[in-house]
């Protein structure tokens, strides 16, 4: 049998080594274009800044590895320019000696990736404008700022690349824009849990541009010196960076009539297989499935490709496993900040009109007595009919990974909230707290959904201050926390004296309480609902997340 795969990065060397580990009989080889293999393109920004200072980490396998590891045969330098899948054959060019010849296939696995998304606008193609994409993209940018020595960069879209680009330029001393067309940085993040992101790298030195497209980049002599946006702001700059995101390359199985779906990536079904016989599609080119909603998704990230290559493996040799899909998870650093994230977010889950329940939980990531702990916020998405956990978002300077992990577990096995407290997560003060950050938010949750103990988010509370709702604002924190700063319009009842001081209050006008971060708030919440007031809510997050939320 003769297997061939196109692409040779995660998904299509995934592929080709799970099937040489199920047959020792057939034939393998890789095409690949470009002369790198297996590489690692998250490791890209800390290549540039020279924090990875040897190439070699990133490329660490090479075609000599794959004959003498797997007898695959890896032909690098060589475009695929035809399938023709009647004929079962490919028409091959080597770019080393322009020869065009024809490979046969038995089975047959498309792994060709996603492109960088270059916006067709004056000035694009200078030489000093850096599209993200593979190793030797990294190559010329990393040549180009030990050559020039830059001063200023600019920095299209603030992805993850983007903002760990913006991370390693500001720690060679080069002063460091983004700009972003969406609202917020991090768009795949909920806009409350990104404006954390932005406050941090505002407080690290780079200047952040929202709700602002690229419009063009002024030139001279083959060089950009500007960057003209959209509403016409111009930013004086040494070099750019697109960081814009990427697109499915999908034009070689488009051609060959491999049917393309509707996120505009490769249609498979969950075997990964195309509509073409013997033909499967994998990685970044191809589409995923929703974990939660089983409807196609596009999500091109490393651990899904390498995945999905692995799967396509076992299916063309025999085996008959199922791909279950993905929640998006993904994590990256910002400077000091660690931001995760795993299933829906808010805004995606209305967009499919799913009703939810979200909550913001501040909870320090250790114990904090133990030295060297901090805040983690974790936003989380909770389905109202079902009571299943939808999605998390977690930012914090340390333990976010293990709680985005935790989330994705959960959420795959379709965890409900009111099952999150009993999960037996390991406990030691420098880890973590008593009651996990990740076991408080699904008793917060399971309080909200299932015994009417009601959170409001900072936004809903403006939203009513300005509709004219009587509303009463508690401040149940420490006088001389209330004097650093409050909610306008607040009342100061500290906690310790709350009951005595009942008197003061309404029963009968809506109570909203809060502490710093939500827990004095909600025992603060507790109290009146016990004595008999009808509407008490509790300020998600509390007077931090409130205050960040104040650009």
């Amino acid at each position: 049998m003769k297997i061939t795969v196109i692409g040779s990065v995660a998904a299509g060397t995934s592929a080709a080594a799970k099937a040489r580990r199920n047959t020792e009989s057939a034939d393998i080889t890789i095409f690949e274009k470009g002369m790198d293999i297996s590489y690692s393109s998250c490791g890209l920004p800390y290549f540039v800044s020279d924090v990875i200072s040897e190439r070699r980490l990133l490329t660490p396998r090479d075609v000599a590895f794959f004959k003498e590891r797997y007898n695959i045969d890896v032909m690098i330098g060589h475009e695929v320019l035809k399938i023709l899948p009647d004929e079962k054959q490919l028409e091959v060019k080597s770019l080393a000696t322009m020869q065009v010849f024809r490979q046969p296939y038995d089975r047959l696995v498309i792994a060709t990736g996603a492109n960088p998304i270059i916006p067709p606008i004056e000035g694009i193609k200078a030489g000093n404008v850096f599209p993200i994409r593979g190793v030797e993209s990294a190559d010329r940018l990393k040549q180009f700022i030990h050559q020039n020595k830059p001063k200023q960069g600019v920095i299209i879209g603030s992805g993850f690349i983007g903002v760990e680009m913006a991370e390693n330029l500001v720690s060679l001393g080069i002063e460091t824009t983004i700009i972003e067309k969406a609202g917020q940085v991090m768009p795949s993040l909920d806009s409350d849990v990104a404006i954390w992101v932005e406050k941090h790298l505002k407080e690290k030195g780079v200047k952040v541009i929202l709700s602002d497209g690229l419009a063009s980049l002024e030139s001279n002599d083959g060089a950009v010196y500007e960057v003209v946006t959209e509403s016409g702001r111009r930013s004086h700059t040494d070099f750019v960076i697109l960081s814009i995101g990427v697109r499915p390359n999908v034009e070689l199985a488009r051609a060959a009539g491999v049917e393309i779906g509707e996120t505009g990536a490769i249609k498979v079904d969950k075997h990964l297989r195309t509509n073409i016989e013997d033909i499967y599609a994998a990685g970044d080119c191809a589409e995923s499935y929703s974990r939660i909603t089983g409807r196609p998704v596009y999500l091109p990230l490393g651990s899904t490709a390498n995945k999905m290559g692995r799967i396509a493996g076992q299916n063309m040799t025999g085996e008959q496993e199922e791909y279950k899909g993905v929640l998006g998870t993904s994590i990256c650093k910002v400077f000091d900040l660690t931001v995760g994230q795993t299933g829906m977010t808010e805004s995606q889950a209305k967009k499919l009109g799913v009703k939810v329940e979200t909550v913001h939980n501040i909870k320090p990531n250790q114990q904090t007595y133990f030295p060297g702990g901090s805040d983690l916020l974790i936003k989380a998405v909770a389905e109202k009919q079902t009571g299943k956990m939808l999605g998390a978002q977690v930012v914090g300077m340390r333990g976010v990974d293990k709680r985005v992990d935790v989330f994705a577990t959960g959420i795959s096995l379709g965890i409900k909230v009111n099952e999150w407290f009993q999960i037996d997560l390991a406990y030691a003060p420098p880890y973590s707290t008593t009651k996990d950050p990740v076991t408080y938010t699904g008793m917060i949750l399971t309080n909200e959904l299932e015994r009417g103990i009601a959170l409001i988010t900072p936004d809903e509370v403006e939203q009513e201050i300005e509709q004219g709702r009587p509303l009463t604002l508690v401040d149940v924190r420490e006088p001389d926390q209330y004097a650093a700063g409050h909610l306008p319009g607040s009342l100061n009842i500290p906690l310790a004296v709350l009951r005595q001081r009942l008197g003061e209050l309404n029963p009968d006008i809506e109570m909203v309480t809060y502490c710093n971060s939500g827990t004095s708030g909600n025992a603060a919440q507790n109290i009146l609902l016990n004595h008999g007031f009808k509407s008490v809510r509790n300020l998600s997050g509390g007077y931090k997340n409130w205050k960040t939320l104040k650009r």
